[in-house]
């Protein structure tokens, strides 16, 4: 087992997918440690900072990477499997932010109303109970939450020697933002350039389905992940699966269409694994399926799509690479 580390330095740090010289070069089937910032940088470090006035839009989101994958070449699958996820610092922070967040007027939705007011929770964590607390600003209610830690964005270098925000998700991964990149989860990402260039963060130490405000948690994060390299087994769209469902994206606007590209999509990988025509896939989905949205407040929408994987049978996803990976972390995590 290889085990690499990656702690970039703030002036490392990646705003973009694609155009960038990789951190780090790997081989199929080693793990990387890695650290991630939070999505403001670092920069918000009281309830009094707001995010509008101390993170440059373009400085959103900042990513570590790129990683370089030793033999990855366009049409190639990356399998990026979470070993774990924890916040690093003893509180993590959302906010409303200006023209930002699905219940308000932004750049794209044009309403002559003013925005909401631009307002910051800082949540206390506390790992040993494994919650983040979370405290009224207006009033002296206060709930602790379970701590569900994800990385909102993970992404490789976008196709035809493009550059992306960032904040974008497509069909490269990017930003989006589903709860469902949780540890013990593995992420299928279709590659476009050689060494498929991976970068991640966006850290949240919990999300609700939709990220209806905005933001998450916002946690920087220690991860581990472990990388491999599935030949030939490109998609258009980036997949996810876990012990319990194989799942699909799609990210677009409108948000039907994101539904749409999501559901299609694992309509044709069930088609895939279990040998039935299209429309006893479509059926099968149909009935068995469920659609939760990742995000509804980025530039483009996500939506999940999932299937329990039970309904599958025998049939294993890309030669059960997730229950190899499985096993890759357990014996990590059994030596740390």
């Amino acid at each position: 087992m290889t085990v690499h580390s990656l702690a970039p330095k703030p002036d490392q740090y990646s705003y973009v997918f694609g155009g960038r010289e990789p951190l780090l070069s790997i081989r199929p089937g080693d793990l990387v440690e890695v650290s991630t910032e939070d999505c403001f940088g670092g920069r918000v470090m009281s309830p009094n900072d707001l995010p509008s006035h101390v993170v440059p839009f373009t400085e959103l989101n900042p990513v570590s990477g790129p990683i370089e994958v030793q033999g990855a070449e366009p049409g190639d699958m990356l399998a990026v499997h979470f070993v774990s996820i924890v916040p690093a610092r003893p509180h993590a922070i959302s906010s409303m932010f200006p023209h930002f967040g699905a219940l308000t007027a932004t750049h794209e939705t044009a309403m002559l109303h003013e925005s909401l007011e631009e307002r910051v929770w800082f949540y206390d964590i506390d790992l040993d109970a494994w919650t983040a607390t979370f405290q009224a600003k207006n009033s002296d209610y206060a709930l602790a939450l379970p701590l569900d830690p994800m990385h909102g964005t993970v992404g490789v270098a976008p196709v035809g020697g493009e550059v992306r925000l960032v904040v974008t998700p497509s069909t490269h991964g990017g930003n989006m933002d589903t709860p469902e990149a949780r540890a013990g989860t593995t992420l299928y990402l279709p590659i476009n350039v050689a060494g498929a260039m991976l970068s991640l963060g966006d850290g949240h130490a919990r999300q609700g389905e939709g990220e209806v405000c905005g933001t998450g948690l916002e946690s920087a994060m220690n991860s581990v992940i472990a990388v491999d390299l599935i030949k030939g087994g490109a998609t258009v769209w980036p997949r996810l699966e876990n012990d319990e469902f194989i799942m699909s994206t799609g990210s677009i606007r409108p948000l039907e269409d994101a539904f749409r590209i999501s559901q299609k999509d694992l309509v044709d990988w069930t088609s895939d694994l279990t040998g039935l025509d299209t429309l006893d896939a479509f059926q099968l989905v149909s009935q068995m399926g469920l659609a939760p949205a990742a995000n509804v407040c980025d530039p483009n929408y996500t939506m999940m799509a999932k299937l329990p994987k039970w309904t599958l049978k025998e049939a294993k996803a890309y030669g059960g690479v997730h229950a190899r990976l499985r096993g890759v972390a357990a014996e990590y995590l059994a030596s740390h």
